[in-house]
């Protein structure tokens, strides 16, 4: 009877350990995309970094996000550019760095010139780290409407078709939400808010 006792314990011991483990996971990730982990600590960078650069530009003409809002912006940046990624590679779309260089050009001069980068993207909330992210999706959506186009797709569908290359692709994934942040809808192809959605994350402190 003891060793039944005993046994039952230790099984118990090993689901309890798998449930905290699968908790830390959550915790421990903003987002996941199959095996593709979007980790907290990277998101975490993402909000810091956009609210260090709003310190630095006029902030009074532009309408920035806040709070959950800001948070599920930014997390849905990042899951659809990783998204875009997975569909490039699924289709062997290539983004050399000569199509980098020159769509980052373009977004430069169009944005007014280096001088001015900074404060549009502060206006568009892409993060300075995130913007050679935001080029390649760019790049890769170019790319599908060329060849949807040439598969002869009329114009005004391209984009429909674009989106639900994007939503099949999420489905496929099986893009997974940290709750905290709100849940994935594959209709939308927006991160929805929901109530245990927390508020916008605070930037993170430096060591006293």
């Amino acid at each position: 009877m003891e060793h039944v006792v005993k046994k039952k314990v230790l099984a118990l011991i090993a689901v309890l350990s798998l449930a905290t483990l699968t908790a830390c996971g959550q915790l421990n990730s903003a987002a996941t995309l199959g095996d593709i982990t979007i980790t907290q600590s990277s998101f975490q960078a993402t909000i810091d970094e956009l609210l260090k650069e709003r310190e630095s530009v006029d902030q009074s003409q532009m309408q920035l996000e806040e709070g959950g809002a800001l948070n599920r912006s930014q997390l849905r940046f990042l899951v659809i550019t990783t998204i875009f990624d997975e569909i490039a590679k699924e289709l062997k779309l290539s983004v050399s760095k000569t199509d980098q260089a020159t769509t980052r050009q373009t977004l430069v001069e169009q944005s007014g010139g280096e001088a001015a980068l900074t404060q549009n993207l502060v206006a568009a909330q892409i993060a300075p780290s995130n913007f050679e992210r935001y080029i390649r999706a760019i790049i890769i959506t170019e790319k599908l409407a060329a060849a949807l186009k040439a598969a002869g797709i009329a114009d005004d569908a391209v984009d429909v078709r674009i989106t639900e290359l994007v939503n099949a692709k999420a489905k496929e994934l099986e893009v997974t939400i940290n709750p905290r942040y709100g849940t994935w809808n594959y209709e939308a192809g927006d991160i929805l808010a929901t109530d245990s959605a927390g508020d916008a994350i605070a930037p993170q402190q430096p060591a006293q």
